[in-house]
């Protein structure tokens, strides 16, 4: 799932130049949250504030934290999480409890320039694969509300294998899984942390920032059709290209 706080971190990489001769990568995972769904808990926590902006970001940043999420998304059940929360904050009981209970209400619509792309890959024969941050409790509700979940050649969800980005070890599941290279194999994603860890291990790792700007580095990549005039915007997208790993490396 995309990170919680409301900021963004942009992030730099130089470009992968498509006249390099080299071959267009064969396959591109995407991330879930924040990149083709727009999951956000303040779709629910905002009426529960009754608009208050700012109770709501505190409620965020220091109960429902992003961290405490996190472990969900790692695997830990959701009524050991609710449990162990009320108990450090029992006046927050009922918001704490909603972040399970009403968690469908978090799930926005998709994001539809990205369902457009990801249907174009498809079309061309493209290898589509999701590796996620996803609880394993919550994320059959996403399966059911959302056709397009249905048209990956593989899927990995953080929660069903008691991993979760940005650890390498996650990633590893994925390319072995489905026996991907990652020097071929393309990574989408709107976390800087995530996009590091892909570069590093040497997939072709994008930052999302938009549909348009991901239209825009597929297409010089040779994956989808340039951007048509009405459509194209600037690049704010940016290759990670691989890096050849060093013994000062860490293994991760």
């Amino acid at each position: 799932m995309p990170r919680m706080d409301a900021s963004t971190t942009a992030v730099r990489f130089s470009a992968r130049d498509p006249s390099d001769g080299g071959r267009p990568p064969s396959a591109v995972v995407f991330d879930l949250g924040g990149v083709l769904i727009d999951w956000d808990p303040r779709h629910l926590y905002r009426s529960m504030f009754s608009g208050d902006e700012a109770a709501m970001e505190a409620f965020l940043a220091t109960v429902c934290t992003p961290e405490w999420n996190a472990r969900q998304d790692a695997g830990r059940p959701w009524a050991e999480a609710v449990a162990t929360l009320v108990e450090e904050f029992p006046a927050e009981r009922e918001r704490i409890v909603a972040f399970h209970e009403r968690w469908p209400e978090m799930l926005g619509g998709a994001i539809e320039g990205t369902v457009a792309i990801l249907g174009e890959l498809r079309d061309r024969r493209v290898p589509v694969y999701v590796l996620s941050n996803w609880s394993a409790e919550t994320f059959p509700v996403a399966r059911a509300r959302y056709p397009f979940l249905g048209w990956f050649d593989g899927l990995v969800i953080s929660g069903e294998e008691c991993l979760a980005k940005p650890d390498p070890r996650l990633f590893r599941v994925l390319l072995e899984r489905h026996r991907l290279d990652p020097r071929s194999t393309v990574y989408v994603d709107d976390s800087a942390p995530n996009v590091t860890v892909a570069a590093e291990l040497g997939m072709v790792a994008l930052q999302f920032t938009g549909p348009a700007a991901l239209r825009a580095d597929l297409a010089r990549l040779g994956l989808v059709g340039e951007p048509g005039a009405a459509g194209a915007g600037p690049v704010a997208a940016r290759v990670a290209a691989p890096r050849t790993r060093t013994r000062e490396d860490p293994a991760g």
